[in-house]
């Protein structure tokens, strides 16, 4: 089943109105909230349930570039095998650096729920750190949603990992915000939780592990002469010694929750009530149809180049680089995105929304872009979620300015002048909307 053929049969069974009201619920606040390593609640019931039986399940992890890493996911699952040789553990990677649980809940069904999760790993507490509560609320809700309204029987579990700054709360015995944030919605689901960052902050108050040292700096020396953990290069991605802490608590946290005796939950029971009124369960992302292609885009091919590195997660990738190529089409909604690529050829969008041009277009470019990764571009928010909106994107005739980019270069002036860095081209693999109908103009 394609994105937009699944996207219309999941928008049927949502209530349209109560996605869209316009402000969190003010009473909805955060006080202090304690940390602690583990927080069984509901548990995971259905998990342990069907690994006691055996068979094949399948793991999912949603979440930034600490998740994407060959580290603590990959540990876990090769944990979960040894301690249950009767089962086969298949793992659902959906993890993409920098990106938060705003991407997440758009992404969800092509990148988790197609695959019939049996279990999902949820890390955004780091990529949401200066994201507001009510966003984070809106969009973790979004996730919890959907996936049970599509798997009732799929657990969940939030996991909480370490940047440098966090340790300020953490030390205190309190979570930073966006866990706390996490805290409340698992609190009002029962959504069981573990927080490898609190651990990592125990561990360098017992003297046996240092935040980051660069390799072979005067602090790496120190720390492996007083034989502590150097746990990250850059105070955020953990070292190999850094993600076996992170599995080490996941693994004390399943086994002390597997031993506990649960009964099989259906966790749509639990989608009464919403924690916030305008969460985005019906926040979607679908294919771009050709029909809205206008003036010759290129189909990039998903064996090679741009096509075969981004296409599993884009889906099928359109590139334009002249003026008068455009992308047209229309939805009901408030909200509405593009699921693209920034890099250093990447050009500029001049974007339409009912009629009204952007006074200046938006480049796909910015100061990291000496390489390609995916983005998204924020088209239009706010808008009259009961009527048609049109949306027009366009290729606009001039390159960005690329000196952006020039303090990552050893010669700006000639890279900067060089193949690499000309180009005036717009990659669009989805469109993201909060609403109920998309359809090409």
């Amino acid at each position: 089943m394609n994105l937009l053929r699944s996207s219309i049969l999941l928008l049927t069974v949502f209530t349209f109105s109560q996605n869209f009201i316009k402000a969190a619920d003010p009473a909805k606040k955060i006080p202090p909230t304690k940390a602690q390593l583990q927080i069984q609640r509901d548990g995971l019931p259905n998990f342990f349930s069907r690994v006691k039986k055996g068979g094949d399940l399948k793991v999912a992890y949603l979440g930034g570039s600490i998740t994407a890493a060959q580290g603590w996911r990959v540990f876990t699952r090769e944990w979960l095998a040894k301690q249950y040789p009767q089962t086969s553990f298949t793992e659902i990677n959906a993890a993409i650096g920098g990106t938060g649980s705003d991407l997440g809940v758009y992404r969800l069904e092509h990148d988790v729920l197609r695959h019939h999760p049996d279990l999902m790993f949820v890390e955004f507490a780091v990529n949401d750190g200066g994201a507001s509560p009510e966003n984070i609320w809106r969009a973790m809700e979004g996730i919890v949603r959907q996936t049970w309204n599509r798997y009732p029987e799929c657990d969940i579990c939030f996991v909480y990992t370490f940047r440098v700054g966090y340790e300020k709360e953490l030390s205190q015995g309190f979570l930073p915000r966006a866990a706390a944030a996490d805290e409340k919605l698992a609190e009002h689901y029962g959504i069981p939780s573990i927080n490898m960052a609190l651990r990592t902050v125990e561990m360098h108050g017992e003297g046996k592990l240092i935040y980051k040292a660069a390799p072979d700096s005067a602090e790496a020396k120190a720390a492996i002469e007083k034989k502590q953990i150097i746990f990250s290069k850059d105070g955020v991605h953990p070292l190999e010694a850094g993600h076996l802490i992170y599995t080490d608590v996941i693994g004390n946290a399943l086994k002390d929750w597997s031993s506990t005796k649960t009964t099989s939950l259906d966790h749509s029971k639990k989608l009464t009530t919403p924690f916030v009124a305008d969460h985005w369960q019906a926040a979607r992302m679908v294919v771009v149809d050709p029909a809205m292609l206008h003036g010759g885009w290129k189909k990039l091919s998903p064996d090679e180049g741009l096509g075969k590195k981004f296409g599993n997660r884009l889906g099928q990738i359109w590139e334009a680089d002249k003026p008068g190529q455009t992308l047209s089409f229309r939805f009901r909604g408030s909200v509405v995105k593009l699921y693209d690529l920034l890099g250093p050829d990447g050009g500029q969008a001049i974007i339409t929304i009912d009629g009204v041009q952007q006074k200046k277009p938006v480049p796909r470019f910015d100061s990291y872009c000496t390489y390609h990764r995916i983005a998204t571009l924020n088209l239009a928010s706010d808008l009259d979620p009961k009527k048609f909106h049109t949306i027009k994107i366009e290729v606009h005739p001039e390159q960005p300015d690329r000196k952006a980019v020039s303090f990552r270069l050893k010669d700006p002036k000639k890279e900067l002048q060089g193949e690499k860095f000309q180009g005036t081209r717009l990659r669009i693999g989805g469109i993201q909307f909060l609403g109920d109908k998309i359809e090409a103009l």
